[in-house]
Formats: structure tokens, C-alpha cells, sequence
């Protein structure tokens, strides 16, 4: 390896882990602050100083690489059970290899004057200030592109707060293009939720409606409730939507599905 630059370096893998983590959200639906995702690409930077360590034999390097992941998950994604954190850090290992042999590939295909590749870390000889200028101009565009296509980027995953006999629950739901669950009389659509999601709230059997559905692995039938008001993302829903209840049937970090017609402006 020639002339390595520590700052080049390292900013350049938090750049990398970064996009790698944000991977990981995306697939998994994941629902986490900016900062931890941030903290968590600053600690892959700091992981990157691995390529001034001797070669390490492959084999070993997976190992590894496996090792430094694990913080980097529990850093930006936060502690939970073995069974989730298991799932995280396979998807995330998965985007880093994949990333990784398409980087391999263009070092051996091209072997490119300003890229190297040792011990698994990826180092381009390009200025920070310049990388930061690409991050912004790629930020912004996708940005504008959103804009104009009608959706924003990222957008998967919403804040619903339902309110109902002066209580109140809150809980993260995943935007579903493909949920058209409607309650069969009114026609209005409905959030499905799992059941401890809602126990603050306990409505009153005699309120309850029997609302069928077909978006949850097959087809069946739920018990929901209209609630006296439902706000999503910090604002009031702009239509009348129910509150779906099922059991053990979401899984995973986003465990309420809401219909995209209820969300879209």
C-alpha cells in the first residue's frame, strides 16, 4: 500500500457506513433517529484504521469483520432481542460483502490509481472536502427528485398517535402501498396494529367492528375501533381511519402497517 492519509481515511468509511447502514434501515423498515445512524458510520471510520493492521489471513478477515460489525449495530440500531439483532446484522454484513466484491471487482478489473483495498477497508486518495461536496450535491439531488416524483426519499415508516376516551397510544407504523383494508360499512381505511401496542388504550368490546382482510399472509378477520382522533407524523389525519387489532401477526422493529392513501398528501 503507497502513502495512506488517516483523515482521507477515515472519512471516507464513515461515508461508506453510512449509505451501508442506511441500507440496512431501508430493508429492514428499521425506525431510528439520524444521530445514532450517524454515531454508528463515525465509529466504521474509526474501525477503518483495521487497514494499518499486518494482512490478516482470509478466513480470519471474516471473522473479523463480523466482530467490528456488532458494535456498529448495537451503536446505530440500538439493544434488542438476540433473534432481531441476529436479523440486522445479517442484512447489514450482507450490504458491506456485497459492497465489498463490487469494490474487489473494480480494483481487479481496473486498478484504479487512487483506490486501494487492505483488509477488507476500502481508502480513495480524494480530498474530505471534496467527498463532503459529492455527499451534499447526491443529498440534495435525491432531495429534488423526491420533490418533483411526488414521494420523499426515505419515507417508509410514520409516527401514529391515536387518541380515544382521554388516553392515548403512540407507536411506529410501516407506509403500505399494498394494504387495502378497509371497515366494510363506512369504507374508511385501517391501521393494523399489534394488540400491545394499543393497551393503553382498551376500547370497549361494544365498539368494536369485525373488519376482514387479505394483506397479512392470507385472509381472515379483525376486530377495530374508530377512535376520536388519530394524528400521523405530528398532524391530524386528513380522513376517518379505524384502528385494526391483530395478534403475533407483524413482526420485527415495525409492528403496525398503515394504508399509503392515509398518508399521502
Amino acid at each position: 500500500m503507497g502513502t495512506v492519509y488517516i483523515d482521507v481515511l477515515i472519512t471516507v468509511n464513515i461515508f461508506i457506513d453510512f449509505f451501508l447502514i442506511l441500507c440496512t434501515k431501508t430493508l429492514l423498515h428499521i425506525s431510528q433517529k439520524l444521530s445514532r445512524l450517524i454515531f454508528g458510520a463515525v465509529l466504521g471510520g474509526v474501525f477503518s484504521l483495521a487497514a494499518l493492521l499486518p494482512r490478516i489471513p482470509f478466513g480470519l478477515n471474516l471473522i473479523f469483520d463480523a466482530a467490528l460489525a456488532v458494535p456498529i449495530i448495537l451503536v446505530s440500531f440500538g439493544f434488542c432481542s438476540f433473534k432481531l439483532f441476529l436479523k440486522r446484522f445479517i442484512v447489514y454484513f450482507f450490504c458491506s460483502f456485497f459492497f465489498c466484491g463490487i469494490m474487489i471487482f473494480v480494483y481487479t478489473s481496473f486498478k484504479p490509481k487512487s483506490m486501494e483495498i487492505y483488509n477488507d477497508v476500502i481508502y480513495f486518495n480524494i480530498s474530505p472536502f471534496l467527498l463532503i461536496i459529492l455527499t451534499l450535491v447526491c443529498y440534495y439531488a435525491m432531495k429534488l427528485w423526491g420533490r418533483f416524483s411526488g414521494s420523499e426519499i426515505g419515507k417508509s415508516v410514520c409516527t401514529v398517535r391515536v387518541f380515544d376516551r382521554e388516553k392515548q397510544a403512540e407507536f411506529k407504523a410501516l407506509v403500505d402501498s399494498g394494504c387495502h383494508v378497509r371497515e366494510p360499512f363506512s369504507g374508511d381505511y385501517v391501521i393494523i396494529a399489534e394488540k400491545e401496542l394499543l393497551q393503553e388504550l382498551e376500547p370497549p368490546e361494544n365498539t368494536m367492528r369485525v373488519i376482514p382482510f387479505e394483506s397479512l399472509g392470507g385472509k381472515g378477520i379483525i376486530k377495530g375501533f374508530l377512535p376520536e382522533q388519530i394524528m400521523i407524523d405530528g398532524k391530524p389525519a386528513e380522513q376517518s381511519l379505524y384502528v385494526g387489532i391483530c395478534e403475533n401477526v407483524l413482526k420485527g422493529d415495525v409492528r403496525a402497517i398503515i394504508p399509503f392513501e392515509a398518508v399521502k398528501n
